[in-house]
């Protein structure tokens, strides 16, 4: 078994996968460590191989064709033809016990009124509740708007940078505008993993890293070291700090009080004929046990239904969820035909924080250590691989130089 590689890579979600596979388009030899059992990080469709393979998409949920480093990676796995179009269906708020439509919400006047400021008023430096509370008002930020924006991060929005929640994309017109994959999002972890040009090993254990010469030597707990040239941490910014080797103090204080929201994830499946509800895209919450409830709806199939529920945490037991769960869909427990808990973590960014990201690459230039992840740009896969290609870049040069 080899030790020694021109790149190592900790952490297997999306943005560690992404690094690996743009190192790897340079030749060289990539190896990915991860320490749970599975790849793909908030990529994670759980199949149920008693329900004929049905998944259910437990993490993130959609690609755009505005993804442009997502698809720069599915055409070079030859994926991009197989994306499906996601059918459209609706979000419906959940409040006070009953669905309810977003337009309920609205407060139309208001919108109008503050609109003009939409195409004038800076994001930058401003959180979330400042700048969408001023552009669409005050009444239709804290009816409407706080709620969506925390169904979409899986935390409360107030406080959350403007410029880290919705950055503008070009869109790739020839692409569906959003889609998917027939066996779910996991689909490209599970490609990106599979090129013969990176090594992957699960449940890896590190126990310290150290410089070693130029490069890197990362102890693991069986006592085997292993060395390269370059290092990549695509790991949350908890786990990043207690990384850092000597010598990146700077960067380690930067990033150590960056904080994370837990999110505890219920998925339920369903026969398709015990669902009483219309086809729906999910549930927005408004001062719920939930932030949302996300569908499978958008790519049907004809014997069953699943839902994601992301749950705020220490709320509710499981029990609980899956009885609430239960209630805001109208259907008996006793229907559940499948059924796992799965724990997620993100980002819990907050103003200012895209000066600190600045810091960071200041501290990090010049050196051979890179650092990815969901908590630089943003939380979208797009923005983790916008993070990777930047970071592989800084390390390897340019894919076109090789």
């Amino acid at each position: 078994m080899s030790t020694n590689f021109d790149h190592i890579v900790i952490g297997a979600g999306i943005s560690g996968l992404g690094a690996a596979h743009f190192s790897a388009r340079r030749g060289l030899s990539t190896l990915v460590l991860e320490a749970s059992d599975r790849i793909g990080g908030c990529l994670n469709s759980p199949h149920f191989d008693a329900l004929g393979g049905f998944w259910v998409e437990a993490g993130g949920h959609t690609c755009f064709n505005s993804y442009g480093n997502l698809l720069t990676i599915l055409d070079d796995l030859g994926l991009t033809a197989q994306a499906q179009a996601k059918v459209k269906v609706g979000y419906s708020l959940w409040k006070n016990g009953k669905r309810r439509s977003i337009v309920s919400a609205l407060h139309i006047f208001e919108a109008l009124r503050a609109m003009p400021r939409l195409f004038t008023a800076p994001k930058d430096g401003r959180s979330v509740a400042d700048y969408y509370g001023s552009v669409l008002g005050q009444r239709n930020y804290q009816d409407l708007l706080r709620h969506a924006f925390a169904a979409v991060i899986c935390q409360p929005a107030d406080d959350y940078p403007t410029e880290a929640l919705f950055r503008r994309k070009p869109r790739r017109k020839e692409m569906m505008k959003a889609f998917t994959f027939a066996e779910g999002l996991a689909t490209i972890a599970e490609a990106i993993a599979a090129q013969n040009a990176i090594t992957v090993r699960t449940s890896q254990r590190i126990t310290a890293i150290a410089r070693d010469g130029d490069g890197f030597r990362v102890e693991m707990e069986n006592g085997d070291p292993l060395r390269c040239s370059h290092l990549t941490l695509a790991v949350p910014p908890d786990v990043a700090a207690s990384l850092l080797p000597a010598g990146f103090e700077t960067a380690q204080m930067l990033i150590k009080n960056i904080g994370m929201a837990e999110i505890e994830t219920l998925v339920l499946v369903f026969r398709a004929e015990d669902v009483p509800l219309k086809p729906l895209a999910g549930l927005i919450a408004v001062d719920d046990a939930f932030y949302s409830a996300v569908s499978r709806d958008f790519l049907p199939n004809e014997r069953y239904r699943g839902f994601a529920f992301h749950f705020r945490p220490g709320v509710l037991c499981e029990e609980g969820q899956i009885e609430h769960a239960c209630a805001v869909l109208g259907i008996s427990p006793k229907r559940i035909v499948g059924q796992t808990h799965i724990h997620n973590r993100l980002p819990a960014l907050r103003t200012g924080h895209m000066a600190l990201v600045q810091q960071l690459d200041s501290a990090l230039a010049g050196t051979r250590l890179g650092m990815t992840g969901n908590w630089f740009f943003g939380v979208s896969i797009e923005d983790a691989l916008t993070r990777s290609q930047a970071e592989i870049t800084r390390l390897f040069g340019s894919r076109e130089s090789f």
